[in-house]
């Protein structure tokens, strides 16, 4: 086997992105202290075209030489949003037909193996803070929780590693 060189790789351009069909997914980043975890966030949602992210409340925004650092331009290509208050976002969500789901450890969740996609639906999946995680407040705005299932002694991931996992099962999950 040869590592392919990024040439071979024939990934879109800028304006390919824009164009093309989007996942129907979108991101809503609330409180998010780490701009490297914003910035991988960003990167993710380059790599399956999800569809747009919204930063909430203290979560920083491009351009930010930081974000960028992790990021690699897709904030250029990811579509994205400010806005102060995530409970104002998850409403337009909702007034838009947008299922909304918190990506948190809750009473009656979702383990995200058990959770099933709807494809007539579209999805936002709201990340919280990195100590606090998704307000109350969002979770019970919320049509549910998704909970990533995990074994062993350590009680959280990595909001960027979380949106990882989560963006790639939902993927998968709606190409099939």
């Amino acid at each position: 086997m040869r590592k392919l060189a990024n040439a071979e790789l024939e990934r879109l351009d800028k304006e390919g992105f824009k164009e093309a069909e989007k996942t129907p997914l979108i991101l809503v980043l609330d409180d998010i202290r780490s701009l490297h975890n914003i910035g991988s966030v960003f990167r993710t949602a380059d790599a399956f075209l999800v569809e747009k992210i919204y930063l909430c409340g203290i979560t920083a925004v491009p351009p930010n030489k930081e974000i960028h650092k992790t990021a690699l331009g897709a904030t250029e290509t990811v579509a994205w949003e400010y806005a102060k208050d995530v409970l104002e976002v998850v409403d337009r969500l909702h007034q838009e037909q947008v299922v909304v789901y918190s990506i948190e450890q809750t009473e009656n969740s979702i383990m995200l193996n058990d959770f099933k996609v709807d494809a007539t639906k579209k999805y936002a999946l709201i990340f919280g803070n990195e100590v606090k995680g998704v307000s109350q407040e969002a979770i019970n705005k919320s049509d549910g929780v998704i909970e990533i299932p995990q074994l062993g002694t350590k009680h959280s991931l990595n909001i960027s590693v979380s949106a990882g996992i989560v963006v790639w099962d939902l993927f998968q999950k709606m190409q099939n």
